[in-house]
């Protein structure tokens, strides 16, 4: 009984080892195109990122503003065609970071006493799964 136990986890592990690369890529080109779509937005929209990043107060709005939204769609390019994928993991990471501490705040601070309202944050979504 050990023995067909053990041949089907063999079997198994195999194939999840065969169609962790498709899965890998299937996740980058997702958070890639997401990335983007959110960079390009922020762009054509520069003037409205600027004047909400006034509102945080957030120093520098204007350059800031350009800086990332040309993080976001820089980047998530850049994982779409999976060149520097782990180098620019980190400053995307470090953007969504920040995010949450300026502009979600609360959600942040709300993660022990209510995580559905951390994880229903914007940031959540691109900060989790961002492919380190």
């Amino acid at each position: 009984m050990t023995q067909i136990i053990e041949k089907y986890y063999r079997m198994l592990a195999r194939i999840s080892s065969s169609l962790q690369s498709p899965f890998l890529l299937a996740v980058r080109l997702y958070w890639g195109w997401q990335f983007m779509q959110t960079g390009w937005g922020k762009l054509t929209d520069i003037g409205k990122v600027v004047n909400f990043f006034t509102s945080l107060g957030i120093p520098a709005p204007a350059l800031n503003a350009y800086f990332i939204a040309s993080l976001e769609f820089g980047g998530g390019l850049l994982l779409i065609l999976g060149l520097g994928s782990r180098l620019i993991a980190l400053p995307l990471a470090i953007d969504m970071l920040v995010a949450y501490i300026a502009a979600d705040r609360e959600a942040l601070l709300s993660i022990i006493s209510n995580p559905d309202k951390f994880t229903g944050a914007a940031p959540y979504t691109f900060l989790i799964p961002t492919p380190f």
